[in-house]
């Protein structure tokens, strides 16, 4: 079972691959739900140098920094480098 820890926002890069990938609706849809209190799935990153590199959830990890949020939920898992 994957292990939930918190992540500082500032210490998760985004690889170009995952950036192509934001959809401006998706994001405030993702906001809104934020906004209304409901409860976001953590991301998954996986450990770079010296930083942790965003796999999956680039709409939660955008919303969290939309509204203020300093750290994230995430797992981190083992994942390929893009």
């Amino acid at each position: 079972m994957l292990k939930t820890v918190a992540v500082k926002l500032e210490d998760i890069y985004i690889p170009a691959a995952r950036r192509k990938e934001l959809d401006q609706s998706k994001l405030d849809g993702v906001v809104e739900d934020m906004l209304n209190g409901e409860e976001q799935k953590p991301i998954r990153v996986r450990e770079g140098k010296g930083r942790y590199v965003l796999v999956a959830g680039i709409h939660r990890l955008e919303a969290s920094k939309a509204v203020g949020e300093n750290t994230i939920d995430a797992y981190i898992v083992q994942a390929p480098k893009f």
